[in-house]
């Protein structure tokens, strides 16, 4: 059978098997080496351990900025919805809420590249990462609504997460486990049998300035 024009076209488009397997090999180290390192890697590390040139590097990701990007979306909706299974499996309201944190914190500090960014990303959510975290917080949020201190809301849920790893980075080195007691302190000032928290102090995350971030970077680090 004869192949037309478009058709051609349309395979000659198409990524062949080994672009596909160096740009996942790609994304693969490049994940590991920003959780290990963090958004400062020199992206020759990323080359030399997926085992490509930087031509080859460059071919996929023009800039270090978009291999960045890729790599953290892709790692921050693993790690929300890591953390959002975790407290799926807790039949009560409380211990869902505790396991959600647990799971979270426990992921967030072992990947660099999502601490440094992760409160960089609450004024602008993404849908595809720190949304699909605000929704799983929201419905943490109903599901205790009768556990939970009067006036607690999904914005405080999700700034005590940036708060706590804050945490997580000041004493990652020195305690790294200091972020398990801060946590089990600050769900204990969540319980219901405490005080209404006062109405005109709620937090508002869509206020919250965001960071500045310096244009694109060429990918050679």
């Amino acid at each position: 059978m004869a192949v037309t024009g478009s058709e051609s076209a349309s395979r000659r488009r198409a990524p062949r098997a080994d672009a596909i397997r160096n740009r996942e090999t790609i994304v693969d180290a490049a994940s590991a080496v920003l959780a290990e390192q963090g958004t400062a890697v020199d992206v020759r590390e990323i080359a030399r351990r997926s085992e490509v040139g930087m031509g080859t590097l460059y071919r996929h990701f023009p800039t270090k900025e978009d291999l960045v990007r890729t790599v953290l979306r892709k790692d921050f909706t693993e790690w929300a919805e890591t953390a959002r299974a975790a407290a799926a499996d807790a039949e009560d309201p409380w211990a869902a809420l505790i396991d959600f944190y647990d799971q979270a914190l426990t992921g967030y500090a072992h990947h660099r590249a999502i601490m440094e960014h992760f409160a960089l990303a609450v004024p602008v959510p993404d849908p595809e990462g720190l949304g699909r975290l605000r929704l799983v917080i929201e419905e943490l949020c109903v599901r205790a609504t009768d556990q939970l201190r009067p006036g607690v809301t999904a914005d405080d849920l999700l700034l005590l997460l940036v708060s706590l790893g804050h945490a997580v980075q000041i004493t990652g080195e020195c305690r790294p486990d200091m972020w398990r007691r801060l946590l089990r302190i600050s769900l204990d000032g969540l319980r219901a049998d405490l005080p209404p928290l006062p109405a005109d102090i709620s937090p508002d995350i869509s206020r919250v300035p965001a960071n500045s971030k310096a244009g694109p970077e060429r990918a050679s680090g």
